[in-house]
């Protein structure tokens, strides 16, 4: 997929301008980058040919060397997160800022959540895969946000959220007269990223194409022991009934653990 753009992970947006430049003490005029960050606001970016030559002909152990692989790899994350299909509503959840309110139910959710994430590379070897279940409103979706946060953070990997309505979308969009890309090519995308997570299965208890398209790309992604976390607003009885025991019973194999949101919704509180 190195070569096709992708049909998910929107690419950071770059300002640049021939006649919009800087000085650069060795290399002298250069062209002024701002790439669009995460947060929203837009970073300047240092000269790319001083960051060249540190990474490729600096000592390793020099400060030279160390802040341009370190600006290398925040580029990078930074590009991850923007493709990560995490929307602006949720960018600033994380982990830490779920409330739990003391409540044992809400604490346990959190717990397993950030378990996972933090053993992740061993879930990623064993294609283990997580179902989070249950009303509407129970912060389901910040926690599917948040360990797309720390997977891409911490593990420099490659993670995306995003709905099955979305996945739907684009892979109908297939179907238009002369489209660029095919189902397979939506399908191969979906199974090359290192964790995927699948929001709101079942919410409109989905037609037989979104079922097909559900059951291939988990079927890719158990065929290629990659993990893959459901998010649904179905309790786990229903949801079998939905997407039938042979695609649960893969999510639940080796482990993998289906996490109940049995609480009334925060959103109808506040």
């Amino acid at each position: 997929m190195a070569d096709q753009i992708s049909n998910f992970c929107r690419q950071p947006v770059v300002i640049s301008n021939d006649w919009v430049t800087d000085e650069c003490p060795e290399h002298g005029t250069i062209v002024r980058r701002e790439v669009e960050q995460f947060d929203g606001t837009y970073l300047h970016m240092p000269c790319v040919k001083c960051r060249w030559e540190g990474i490729n002909r600096e000592p390793q152990n020099s400060e030279k060397h160390k802040a341009a692989v370190a600006s290398k790899m925040a580029e990078r994350i930074n590009a991850f997160l923007i493709g990560s299909g995490i929307t602006p509503r949720f960018r600033d959840c994380t982990l830490d800022n779920y409330r739990t309110d003391d409540e044992p139910e809400k604490a346990r959710a959190l717990a397993e959540c950030r378990a996972y994430v933090e053993h992740f590379e061993n879930n990623y070897h064993k294609g283990r895969s997580m179902i989070l279940s249950g009303n509407i409103g129970t912060g389901k979706t910040h926690l599917g946000s948040a360990m797309v946060q720390v997977v891409i953070r911490q593990l420099g990997a490659r993670a995306l959220i995003a709905s099955i309505a979305e996945i739907v979308r684009v892979a109908k969009g297939t179907m238009a007269k002369g489209a660029s890309y095919t189902e397979s090519d939506v399908i191969n995308e979906l199974a090359n990223v290192d964790l995927l997570i699948i929001d709101e299965v079942g919410v409109q208890r989905g037609s037989e194409y979104e079922l097909g398209i559900l059951h291939e790309v988990l079927d890719r992604r158990y065929q290629l022991v990659i993990p893959t976390v459901v998010i649904s607003n179905l309790p786990v009885d229903e949801l079998k009934a939905y997407m039938g025991d042979r695609a649960l019973d893969r999510l639940r194999q080796g482990g993998g653990k289906a996490v109940g949101f049995t609480w009334g919704s925060e959103r109808a509180k506040a």
